[in-house]
């Protein structure tokens, strides 16, 4: 690992964050929150670093996937820490643990919130929150590649540690180009859905605030009883769809602005994604019709279309409190929960075309047990899978349910309850927002012991970053491999003219 290069280039991403850490003040000025000046030392801070870390490191042009892992996870980290800042100087949120799980809620997507009554923080914060999830959405690093040539070195391996899914695939030959279209889809999606809420009769700011939370899947909403504050069918239908888009894959998404309507029926995971939302809506409206919990079949069937799509597409937006629902209909939710979106969306969880991939095999194994001699193949769709890609789905599997139990254990541990600790667990690590019982929808995080928090923090971003990307770097093997960071103003090396840790070893 090229230590130095890492460092030039998160320093590089600090300053572009900082930049977005401006974009509150004209609300702050609007509402008179008082927070402008707040916004304006965050920005400091954060381009202070990082203009230090670029001046310090020199950038290194033969970045290798290591040096990719370790940017994508230090960035979230640092990111995570510098946008826990104006919640902190907010004076809402005393504790800078709960300022941390904040931020990292917020850029991972996952929406969990330690905040019993939203309302209470400043505008121009409810809008840094919302921020938060629309750069995490499509992701930091992507958006970096789009609009910072000068990160170009070593894009692919930047974009394989941050994209989702079993496979990474590109538009484009240019990682650039790539980037720069499914930034641009994921902008469409965002104006296009601030236009339709404020038709609805939802004002500018809470349109903006509730687009970026739906196109990013994050579920972050400037308001504690969260969609349900509209009571509007239009507002909840018009979320669902978008919901959906959101969690479905940015490439079909491409095909689809071109002109080819019919990729999206021609993708195998879409249409397990699809037919897994509609079987769940039926059966869960059903449910919740039959024992009680509405009256009117309608009722349980709109409540149900939006809380099956707002937690299969983890988002994690509400309208109703599922706490309240029947066992059956609970035990489903998190199922959906451990489903996610497809791969390639903005989407968490395990994603659809693992589970599609892990059921293949399944049926695989079996058809060899009654025909020993059968030589099959797996395929999705008209594309054969290689062996090496379901070693990684079921290593995928094999390592979600490690981190499940080891921070279930940890949660639990705790003190806190069985049914509170494992549906938190699973809500953070697929990056939903809320949980079960005491994380309900209803309910929140704040409660939770300070170390139950940043054990879920940590959740958050091994699930954000396919959780591949956050093991390797707990391996000794990849710090072995890291090398010495080349400073731009080594004495040795200025008298040498050579790079200062020249001769030393380390692969990429």
């Amino acid at each position: 690992m090229h230590t130095g290069g890492v460092l030039n280039i998160f320093g590089k991403l600090l300053v572009l964050t900082s930049l977005f850490l401006l974009l509150p003040i004209p609300f702050s000025i609007y509402y008179d929150d008082g927070m402008a000046a707040a916004f304006v030392r965050c920005a400091l801070i954060g381009a202070g670093v990082g203009l230090l870390l670029v001046a310090l490191f020199r950038a290194e042009s033969d970045l290798g996937h290591r040096d990719g892992f370790a940017i994508v996870v230090l960035s979230w980290l640092g990111l995570s820490l510098l946008g826990a800042l104006p919640f902190y100087f907010s004076g809402v949120v005393p504790a800078f643990i709960d300022c941390f799980f904040e931020s990292m809620s917020g850029f991972t997507t996952t929406g969990s919130t330690i905040l019993p009554q939203i309302e209470l923080l400043p505008k121009s914060v409810l809008f840094w929150r919302a921020t938060t999830q629309f750069l995490g959405g499509m992701g930091i690093i992507v958006l970096s590649l789009a609009i910072l040539p000068l990160l170009g070195v070593g894009g692919m391996q930047l974009f394989q540690a941050e994209a989702t899914g079993p496979t990474k695939d590109r538009l484009t030959p240019r990682i650039q180009d790539t980037a720069r279209i499914l930034w641009g889809v994921y902008l469409l999606f965002n104006l296009a859905l601030i236009m339709l809420l404020m038709l609805g009769g939802v004002d500018f700011f809470n349109a903006v605030c509730h687009a970026f939370a739906t196109i990013s899947t994050g579920g972050f909403s400037p308001h504690s009883t969260s969609v349900a504050y509209y009571n509007s069918g239009y507002v909840e239908m018009v979320i669902i769809v978008f919901m959906f888009l959101g969690a479905t894959s940015f490439t079909l998404h491409h095909q689809a602005f071109r002109g080819h309507l019919g990729e999206y029926w021609h993708s195998e995971e879409f249409r397990a994604y699809l037919g897994m939302t509609v079987v769940a809506v039926i059966l869960i409206a059903g449910l919740n019709w039959g024992y009680g919990a509405y009256e009117g079949v309608g009722e349980a069937l709109r409540s149900a279309a939006f809380q099956v799509v707002s937690i299969q597409s983890t988002t994690g937006f509400g309208t109703a409190d599922f706490n309240l629902w029947p066992a059956a209909s609970q035990v489903m939710l998190v199922l959906l929960m451990l489903v996610g979106g497809c791969a390639g969306s903005t989407g968490g969880g395990i994603k659809a075309v693992r589970i599609l991939l892990f059921f293949k095999f399944a049926r695989q194994q079996l058809r060899n047990l009654v025909h020993p001699r059968n030589v099959a193949t797996i395929k999705l769709g008209k594309v054969k899978v290689g062996p090496e890609v379901m070693a990684a789905v079921l290593g995928f599997f094999s390592l979600y349910l490690v981190v499940f139990v080891i921070a279930s254990l940890v949660v639990t541990a705790l003190g806190v309850d069985v049914l509170t600790g494992t549906t938190a667990v699973i809500s953070t690590l697929s990056n939903i927002g809320p949980g079960l019982h005491l994380v309900g929808p209803a309910a929140h995080f704040g409660d939770l012991p300070p170390l139950a928090k940043l054990v879920l923090a940590f959740c958050m971003l091994a699930g954000r970053l396919e959780l591949y990307t956050v093991a390797v770097l707990l391996t000794p093997d990849f710090w072995q491999m890291a090398r010495r960071p080349l400073w731009r103003f080594g004495k040795r090396a200025a008298a040498a003219g050579l790079p200062e840790n020249s001769g030393h070893g380390g692969g990429k």
